[in-house]
């Protein structure tokens, strides 16, 4: 029988008492998510002091573990908090909250997203003094890119939400990939043996037909159009503002159809806290009863929750992984 243990550092206090913690990690958002749930009256504090002693801002970080057997499972910052019924919850926002600063309005023609990112870094440094480094390899050009009223995290999402990229930051790194691009670690599951419960449906490509269409509008208000996929299936449309480039609108289109055709499983495994996994993870998926079944897919999303009533982590899979890929990235 395992020991839950826990270690929450908010500031410079270490709390002594939780509720809950939730922890929402997930490659299509542009923030991972924390909520930790206090009793206000555990503390023998009323709300407003503790209040005082929370603020917007302060740094949190987040050990969860069995038998004192601790790993880091998130760091970032206290976004909000409220008082709403008894209690206090702290709403958290990973290192991607040092982003949430005004930057002056600028427009840019013919523009790479990378030139976008070090004005925004370059902003958050002027306003912050924080000095973030940059590691992009996604390759999208605007023929016009507008930033108007926005904060660097506005900016940060409209670019990941149109490039289809998978951003992030990691210590003073801010990172913008092309999604699938990385592969960080591996884990491995069995029905038989670490799968609590399963919400899957395995599907074969032939299947899943979909038919995307990628719009660019362009700055003198024409605008190019590109169709991918399988004519007469089911229907994705996606704009992108101020790209025309038709080669650009099919790799766009091509990323979106990658995310849905596939042979393989769609769906999630509940699983307990360990084993370990994280988004842009590869986990392997084994039935002995279907073997054909069994496969490698790539993490999506990750939901882990913690209290008294246990400890589990919600898996969100992505698309089958090829064996090529798994080599590639060891």
């Amino acid at each position: 029988m395992y020991r839950m243990n826990w270690k929450v550092v908010v500031g410079s206090f270490k709390l002594g008492l939780v509720a809950s913690i939730e922890i929402h990690k997930s490659v299509d958002l542009l923030a991972d998510t924390a909520q930790i749930v206090l009793p206000g009256t555990a503390y023998n504090r009323v709300l407003s002091e503790l209040e005082n002693t929370f603020r917007r801002g302060q740094p949190v970080s987040i050990y969860l573990g069995y038998d004192d057997q601790l790993r880091q499972e998130f760091s970032g910052y206290v976004q909000s908090i409220a008082t709403d019924d008894g209690s206090i919850k702290l709403n958290l926002e990973d290192e991607i909250y040092v982003t949430r600063v005004a930057v002056a309005d600028k427009e840019f023609k013919n523009v790479y997203i990378k030139q976008v990112l070090e004005y925004l870094t370059d902003s958050i440094k002027t306003s912050l003094g924080i000095d973030i480094q940059i590691n992009c390899t996604h390759t999208l050009r605007y023929d016009k890119f507008v930033i108007s009223k926005a904060t660097a995290f506005d900016v940060l999402k409209k670019l990941q939400e149109e490039a289809k990229a998978n951003v992030y930051m990691k210590g003073n790194v801010l990172h913008f990939h092309l999604p699938y691009e990385e592969l960080f670690g591996k884990q491995y599951y069995d029905f038989a043996h670490n799968i609590e419960k399963a919400e899957l449906s395995f599907k074969q490509a032939a299947d899943r037909r979909f038919e995307v269409e990628v719009e660019g509008i362009t700055r003198n208000g024409k605008n190019v159009k590109v169709i991918v996929g399988t004519t007469g299936g089911d229907k994705r449309s996606i704009k992108i503002y101020g790209v025309s480039d038709p080669d650009t609108l099919r790799k766009r289109g091509e990323a979106e159809l990658k995310t849905l055709v596939y042979d393989g499983y769609e769906g999630s495994i509940t699983t307990w806290l360990l084993p370990y996994v994280e988004p842009a993870w590869a986990a392997s998926i084994h039935d002995s009863d279907y073997e054909y079944k069994t496969g490698w897919y790539y993490v999506t999303a990750v939901t882990t929750t913690f209290s008294e009533a246990g400890a589990v982590r919600a898996v969100q899979l992505g698309i089958k992984l090829s064996e090529t890929k798994l080599r590639q990235n060891g």
